[in-house]
């Protein structure tokens, strides 16, 4: 078995967070960039992610390669380990977006034989299939020119492989490089898609001939649906990995996607979310889409599986609806998650905007951006719009931004070289001379009985405002500013669900529905 590298930090801790770290600038800014711009932002911010020292890859990972697909549906990048361990790291990503949508894009409901992993009568999803040859295919760039060399000398990315070079090359003249003692080691991992993709990677690297400095070859994956049949996991299990881990979540909806979905259906156990019958509906839609091909994971029998007694959950959404129960598929999937199970530091996020003021107005107002993980390197759109007048506060929580000539709503979003903010609903800016957008960001308390007051928070409240559960208004409504409204709860109607939103409706425009609005009956 493959050691850990010399800080301590296990394989899986140090594995996941460089699948972690795959992820980094994975958003095309919304104002729109060349893919030659979104891969040297990537490259930024990955080698920034390795210089970081509180990770569990201890700033001793260099970056020597990426590449990035045409559609940006997959990143995959080449670092080596300078720590005197002779470990290569191959880091794939998979396509960012939810879950839900994630497993609904990937093509399972045609196989294909997979002869790139050197047997035959080896088959794996079509979708599976193109994202491989995406990646083995795909032309990246090398580190910065003047990067040390393994040797100690300068300047091996400008020696180390022709511009444009593929993954198989890459590797090929850096193991031509690196010492020959001790063996190489080179780990194919990654979390999600990335982690299915690396698995076809996997067979299909160590399937090569290697005329120098032959590697071992260890595979970890995390989180990872599965590639193929029976026939493809029982390749990949027969291969003789210096170490083979596939790491799970125990209440991760993606990795049993496609031989274990249904399982799903009996979750989450208290305090939830239950699974209601839309959620239940949509399992089975999604468990269609492999068309009767039996998937099977490779190491099947032997995960490595963490929350086994779901004691790691995300509080705020624990009630049976149908956007609890797809937040905490989200929680339970995502990079932090995985990390923090393995008791890992957790890899910086990008740059967060939780709100804006004011939330309306025309082009030239000025406007403050609030949030997190803003750097002097940040820029701002207003939706498609790019913003070219702002200034960046110290504290990196806030930037005052001029805003740009536009129309309708625009999502406010800061891009730095970690990544893209997400779109959030307080994050809106009307243009036109239109209302402020009509958000619900929380109520308070967030259960209770009929009569109880309640507190809503959030923007574009305004006098007259209603305040409705489905289609029942709440009554002793008070508007109190612009961001506050209190009122009183009504009586449940017997075909309401326990847990229920509560919107609020300014003129034509009504708040969109989600977990920070719900209310739950008591008893």
């Amino acid at each position: 078995m493959t050691t850990a590298p010399r800080s301590n930090a296990t394989p899986a801790q140090v594995t996941m967070t460089l699948s972690a770290i795959a992820a980094t600038a994975a958003t095309p800014r919304p104002s729109g960039e060349t893919l030659q711009e979104q891969t040297q932002r990537a490259r930024l911010g990955i080698t920034a992610q390795l210089n970081n020292a509180a990770l569990a890859t201890r700033s001793t990972w260099q970056l020597r390669w990426l590449a990035l697909s045409p559609d940006n549906a997959n990143l995959v990048y080449l670092a080596w380990n300078s720590d005197g361990s002779n470990q290569i790291a191959v880091a794939v990503r998979g396509t960012i977006d939810n879950p839900t949508d994630m497993m609904e894009d990937l093509d399972v409901g045609t196989v294909v034989p997979f002869s790139a992993g050197g047997s035959a009568n080896v088959a794996v999803s079509a979708g599976a299939m193109d994202a491989f040859t995406q990646v083995v295919t795909a032309r990246g760039i090398t580190a910065a020119s003047g990067e040390q060399a393994p040797d100690g000398g300068a300047g091996w990315s400008d020696a180390l492989v022709p511009a444009g070079g593929t993954l198989p090359e890459v590797l090929a003249a850096l193991l031509g490089y690196v010492p020959t003692t001790p063996q190489p080691t080179v780990f194919v991992t990654g979390h999600s898609l990335g982690g299915s993709v690396a698995t076809t990677l996997a067979s299909y690297l160590q399937a090569q001939t290697w005329p120098t400095n032959k590697p071992k070859f260890a595979l970890v994956t995390f989180a990872a649906p599965t590639a193929g049949l029976k026939s493809f996991a029982d390749n990949v299990d027969a291969r003789p990995w210096s170490l083979h881990e596939r790491w799970v979540n125990a209440y991760d909806v993606v990795p049993r996607a496609w031989s274990d979905l249904s399982t799903a259906k009996s979750w989450y156990p208290a305090p939830g979310p239950t699974a209601n019958e839309e959620v239940k509906i949509l399992l089975s839609e999604i468990d269609l889409l492999r068309k009767g091909n039996v998937y099977v994971q490779p190491n099947a029998n032997s995960p490595k599986t963490v929350n086994a007694d779901y004691s790691m959950y995300d509080k705020d959404l624990v009630n049976e609806t149908t956007a609890d129960y797809l937040g905490q598929v989200a929680f339970q999937h995502a990079n932090a998650t995985y990390l923090t199970l393995l008791g890992a530091p957790v890899v910086p996020p990008g740059p967060v905007v939780t709100r804006v003021s004011p939330t309306a107005g025309q082009g030239g107002t000025l406007v403050t951006i609030t949030g997190s993980g803003f750097s002097k390197d940040s820029v701002v759109d207003f939706g498609p719009i790019p913003c070219t007048d702002f200034s960046i506060d110290t504290s990196g929580t806030q930037i005052k931004a001029t805003a740009p000539e536009g129309h309708g709503i625009a999502d406010v979003r800061v891009t730095t070289m970690l990544g893209t903010s997400p779109a959030v609903p307080l994050g809106r800016f009307a243009y036109d001379g239109g209302p402020a957008p009509v958000v619900v960001s929380a109520v308070s308390p967030r259960g209770g009985k009929a009569g109880d007051q309640i507190t809503l928070t959030g923007s574009g409240f305004a006098s007259g405002a209603a305040v409705r559960i489905k289609d029942t208004a709440l009554t002793s409504v008070t508007v109190v500013s612009p961001t506050q409204i209190t009122a009183k709860v009504p009586l449940r109607r017997p075909e309401w669900p326990k847990t229920v939103d509560v919107t609020v409706t300014v003129g034509v425009a009504t708040s969109p529905t989600g977990p920070a609005d719900e209310f739950t009956y008591a008893g």
